[in-house]
């Protein structure tokens, strides 16, 4: 990494045929230059065939400009995009296990719910399941609240989100390929 530049968090989207082993070779990208990634989430994409990868790290402009050429070398790499947070809408859905008991006793952990704007998923005599979307921390601080109301397991995803363009710039890059590839024949 640059030294002076300055770390933020970049989000990712490398969209891709959906091939064996791809993760590992865009992940290795990111581990011979030192990066760790904070969230990994992947899915099919708008597009019959292509699917979607998405990635954060935290670190310069400079090393993620290099980091997106590299990943966009592999065969299998139709294009990759890179963002900030500006850039961006985006969610994470975390999953956290209560205590019913716990649940039905404390009226606190009522409000707790509707502060937080938590869904109900599932209870049974033994246990409650939450789920809360939204940024990682939104996700964070209920999760900080419930430590204290015999939180027993919690889960979060990875980030997925969508650019704010008007435009999809994989439909965009596409286009330009079939029109350079029709121009070729």
């Amino acid at each position: 990494m640059s030294p002076n530049a300055p770390r933020q968090l970049f989000t990712l989207i490398v969209f891709s045929e959906n091939s064996v082993g791809l993760l590992n070779q865009v992940s290795n990208v990111f581990t011979r230059r030192g990066l760790n990634l904070e969230d990994v989430s992947a899915s099919p994409s708008s597009i019959p065939g292509v699917h979607k990868l998405t990635l954060t790290c935290w670190a310069d402009l400079p090393t993620m400009e290099k980091v997106v050429k590299q990943i966009e070398k592999r065969i299998d790499v139709l294009k990759v995009h890179l963002y900030t947070d500006d850039d961006i809408v985006y969610q994470e859905i975390a999953l956290y296990k209560v205590s019913t008991q716990r649940l039905l006793e404390e009226q606190y952990l009522e409000s707790i719910i509707r502060q937080f704007a938590v869904r109900i998923l599932e209870m049974t005599p033994e246990y409650t399941v939450l789920e809360k979307a939204g940024h990682r921390d939104e996700t964070k601080a209920l999760f900080d609240v419930l430590k204290q109301y015999d939180l027993r397991q919690f889960v979060r995803s990875g980030r997925v989100c969508v650019s704010k363009s008007p435009i999809e710039y994989i439909d965009q890059f596409l286009e330009e390929q079939e029109i350079r590839h029709n121009s070729e024949c």
